[in-house]
Order: structure tokens, then C-alpha cells, then sequence
């Protein structure tokens, strides 16, 4: 029985000793979507945000935001974001006319994601007026 009770208080150490700490990431767009729906070129300005949380207890650190084509600009914050504060990526598309779908890459010190890395992705329609 103590033989037990030694494993089991081992067992809780060690898993404590696991839990995840640091930075962590957490998006408010559903999926890490937004969805642009249709919108009409020149008119719209084709600048969207992706707001995030670090709901961690370190700093966090955004490495790299890259998009899938150059047609999509993002924009990363350059400071630490601290934990239980918030910031956004913006994301610029250039309104060409046809379909919006396109990926985000975002590069980070975030420990609940794998790697640090998360995809977003934006999706719509440009028409003419």
C-alpha cells in the first residue's frame, strides 16, 4: 500500500511538474476566420483584424506573420504582448475581383499551439459596384 501511495504521489508531482506554462495564444475570430464576406472594390479597404489574448503567464512574442500570396499583407505588433493583455494582426488584401480565400501564418512563443504556429485565414468575394 505505501508502495502505491508513492506512485500515485509521484505520478501527481510529475504531472504538475507538466502542466503547460508560459505564453499562450487565443483568438477571438471563430475558427481564426474572418469571413469578409462580399464586398465591392473600391469601396471597401480590404484591412481586417485578428484580435488575440495572451491568456498565458509569460510574455508573449509574435515571431513572423506571413501570408499564402502577395496579394495579402499582415502586420505583426513588435512588442511583447504581456499575459492577460490583448493586440491584433492586421490584414491588408488587395480587392482583387473573384474569391477570397487565402492563409495566415503566424510564428509565436505560444505553448499551446504546436510549434508556436497557427494558421488564420481570411475568406469573401470582391465584386465590381
Amino acid at each position: 500500500m505505501r508502495k502505491f501511495l508513492g506512485i500515485v504521489a509521484m505520478t501527481l508531482v510529475g504531472a504538475a511538474s507538466y502542466a503547460q506554462t508560459g505564453p499562450k495564444i487565443e483568438f477571438k475570430a471563430e475558427n481564426n476566420t474572418i469571413d469578409y464576406g462580399t464586398v465591392v472594390k473600391g469601396v471597401d479597404s480590404g484591412v481586417r483584424s485578428f484580435e488575440f489574448t495572451n491568456t498565458g503567464d509569460e510574455p508573449l512574442v509574435i515571431t513572423n506573420v506571413r501570408s499564402s500570396c502577395g496579394c495579402t499583407i499582415p502586420s505583426k505588433p513588435e512588442a511583447p504582448i504581456m499575459p492577460g493583455k490583448s493586440d491584433k494582426i492586421e490584414v491588408k488584401y488587395n480587392m482583387g475581383l473573384g474569391p477570397i480565400s487565402k492563409t495566415i501564418t503566424v510564428e509565436s512563443n505560444a505553448k499551446n499551439i504546436q510549434n508556436g504556429t497557427v494558421q488564420l485565414y481570411i475568406k469573401g468575394k470582391v465584386v465590381e459596384s
